[in-house]
């Protein structure tokens, strides 16, 4: 499913007020234009930046929160206050701005100007305590935001507004997204499962159930040229097993694997699915799992969950719209099985078949091996390992009352040994800051057995998005300890109990 941020816009606001004249707004504008300009060169910010006239009154404060809440195209605003800009202006604005809101904490210049500077520049460039004054509303308001500070030509600086951006891209992503349930959840699975009627009034994605029919009713319309022409396409992009060549005595797999991805993905295309599930207990006339055809969706930027796993798949869908063109892949995952030894233990990450292509790190071994449950014919899957690095598991679990994200910080490492057997894509790591502290911190917050794997999205981006969201996050690095971490959910408990009874 394409990705494209062309149409989407995150408005510039600038606050002020009447005092200062003419001339002191004219300036306030033209430095304000001056900053959109620099943000829209920046190779940091992928969304486009719209400058917006400086808001002086409430009524002109208030019309632009309504303006970017009722707009497709706005998908969050950066606000700034140049001068200072009394907070009880912002009152009504801000309770009726519905899209994410980043406060940039900074001023136009980054010196003080010693030898001229006079009264007309402190006048002029008063940020350091409008920006306190419009801070202050926000948090009595209890307004969630992002706070950015420094100077806005700096490198970081424009790094974390380009990041920011992202997140509001996979937030708005939610709020439209579709997920297409094939078939039901995993009998008797609890995490996997939960409450998707909540989780549409909370996030905005809806959930529905499909039947395997639905995806075999397209793959009857499909002609030998359609499948022909993507049996092309996996010769030439992956390393095809002897068996699967065209006098192979599995080619026939190889044909029924392409089928089934040219079915489903024309069911999802037609549908506007954004993301969708599957499970071996309903696989109907369906010859195989979906394998490379899971595989191959992901890698064009579905979101997927093994099993019925709608809450992976959506979350998955939001982080791929966030890390679209980052170096580093995103994939579905899972925590398999464990490699322990006195000096170091290491978690072994895959899934029956469904690991996304954009963590490999080479070319692709196209491959057809027997699956042992669902009942069906061996599935085609591609193999490959992942490469080192630094990357995030990311898990969302519906507690009951509420929701919550979990991230694990963790450094990918290459395999200590070939797996010539082990038929399914997969990534060996360290979880931080060790397996006991991480794995005890991650089961007493109820993590789930699915995440979401990335190279290319960091825990920053999940903090912001759980702002977004208005849930819980909570997070598993270098510096946890289970003391520590036991604490912060007891606290949590309570935090939240109030959170939504204020609501």
């Amino acid at each position: 499913m394409s990705i494209s941020m062309k149409e989407k816009e995150i408005w510039f606001v600038t606050g002020s007020q009447h005092l200062y004249g003419p001339e002191t707004l004219e300036q306030v504008a033209k430095n304000s234009q001056k900053i959109v300009e620099g943000f829209n060169t920046s190779a940091h910010i992928p969304v486009k930046i719209i400058y917006k006239p400086t808001v002086k009154t409430p009524n002109e404060i208030t019309d632009v929160c309504q303006d970017a809440s009722a707009s497709k195209n706005c998908i969050g605003i950066i606000t700034w206050m140049h001068t200072f800009s009394p907070a009880k202006m912002w009152i009504k604005g801000l309770s009726v701005l519905t899209k994410p809101l980043c406060h940039l904490h900074t001023q136009f210049n980054a010196e003080v100007p010693w030898e001229t500077i006079d009264m007309d520049f402190m006048n002029l460039n008063q940020s350091a305590h409008g920006d306190r004054e419009f801070g202050h509303m926000m948090t009595r308001m209890r307004k969630k935001r992002k706070i950015i500070v420094g100077h806005w030509e700096e490198e970081n600086i424009l790094q974390k507004i380009g990041n920011w951006t992202r997140v509001a891209l996979g937030w708005n992503e939610f709020q439209n997204l579709k997920v297409a349930r094939i078939g039901d959840n995993m009998r008797e699975v609890s995490v996997t499962d939960g409450d998707k009627v909540e989780a549409q009034l909370r996030f905005g994605f809806s959930v529905n159930g499909y039947d395997s029919s639905d995806v075999t009713n397209y793959i009857k319309k499909l002609s030998d040229e359609q499948v022909n022409e993507l049996v092309k396409t996996y010769e030439a992009e992956y390393q095809l097993a002897d068996e699967l060549l065209s006098n192979g005595n599995k080619r026939q797999s190889l044909i029924d694997a392409a089928k089934i991805e040219l079915g489903l993905r024309s069911f999802l295309e037609e549908g506007s699915f954004g993301a969708f599930t599957d499970t071996f207990e309903n696989l109907g006339e369906l010859k195989q799992l979906p394998g490379i055809a899971t595989q191959r969706l992901m890698a064009d930027g579905y979101g997927f969950g093994g099993e019925g796993d709608w809450k992976t798949s959506a979350l998955l869908r939001a982080m791929k719209v966030m890390a679209i063109g980052l170096e580093g892949g995103t994939s579905f995952m899972e925590d398999y099985t464990y490699h322990f030894t006195p000096q170091k233990a290491y978690v072994m990450g895959s899934h029956m078949l469904e690991i996304c292509p954009s963590i490999a790190d080479k070319k692709p071994s196209c491959e057809v091996h027997p699956l042992g449950i669902g009942g069906k014919e061996d599935p085609v899957r591609l193999v490959f390992n992942s490469p080192a690095g630094p990357a995030i598991n990311v898990s969302l679990v519906d507690l009951g009352n509420r929701f919550r994200l979990i991230v694990n910080e963790v450094e990918a490492v290459e395999p200590m040994g070939k797996l010539p057997k082990l038929p399914v894509a997969r990534v060996l790591w360290d979880a931080k800051p060790d397996l006991e502290v991480a794995a005890t911190s991650w089961i007493l917050a109820g993590g789930s057995h699915h995440t979401v794997y990335s190279q290319a999205v960091t825990t920053e981006f999940i903090e912001d998005f759980a702002e977004m969201a208005g849930v819980e996050v909570v997070v598993i690095d270098k510096n946890t300890t289970v003391r520590q971490f036991k604490e912060l959910l007891n606290a949590n408990e309570a935090y939240y109990h109030l959170f939504q009874h204020n609501m």
